[in-house]
C-alpha cells in the first residue's frame, strides 16, 4: 500500500496537488511500484484530515494521466511501466527548474550568473 506517513500539506498549493506530486515523486524514487494499492478515498481523507472530495479530485486527476486505475467499488492501483515514469521524471524536473529560474528571474540572476551557480553546487 502507497504510504502517507511523510505527506505534509504545505500552504500555497491545492490539497488535491499536493496528493498528486507525492504519488509522482514516490514513482520517480522507485518507492511506489506498478501494481501498489492506494489508499481508499475514504481513509485517505481521514488520515490527511481533508475533504474525501478533494482526495477524489487527486485520484481523478491521476487516473486522467493513466497513472492510476480504479474501478467502481475497487481498489485504486498504480500502472506503471519505464516510458511513464521517465515522463513522470521529466515534467518534474521541468517544473522544479521552472520555478527555480522564475525565482531567480525575479531576484535579477542573469542567466550566466545562473549557470554558474547551477555548476558550483553541482560539484
Amino acid at each position: 500500500m502507497i504510504s502517507f506517513e511523510q505527506f505534509i500539506i504545505e500552504d500555497g498549493t491545492p490539497i488535491y496537488m499536493q496528493i498528486v506530486r507525492h504519488i509522482k515523486q514516490g514513482i520517480i524514487a522507485g518507492s511506489i511500484q506498478d501494481g501498489e494499492e492506494l489508499p481508499s478515498r475514504r481513509v485517505l481523507s481521514a488520515l490527511l484530515g481533508v475533504n474525501p472530495n478533494t482526495v477524489q479530485k487527486a485520484y481523478r486527476l491521476l487516473e486522467e494521466e493513466a497513472i492510476i486505475e480504479s474501478h467502481s467499488g475497487a481498489k485504486s492501483y498504480a500502472v506503471l511501466d519505464e516510458a511513464k515514469v521517465e515522463s513522470i521524471r521529466r515534467q518534474l524536473l521541468e517544473s522544479d527548474a521552472r520555478a527555480i529560474i522564475n525565482a531567480m528571474k525575479k531576484m535579477g540572476v542573469s542567466k550566466e550568473e545562473a549557470i554558474s551557480l547551477v555548476d558550483k553546487l553541482w560539484q
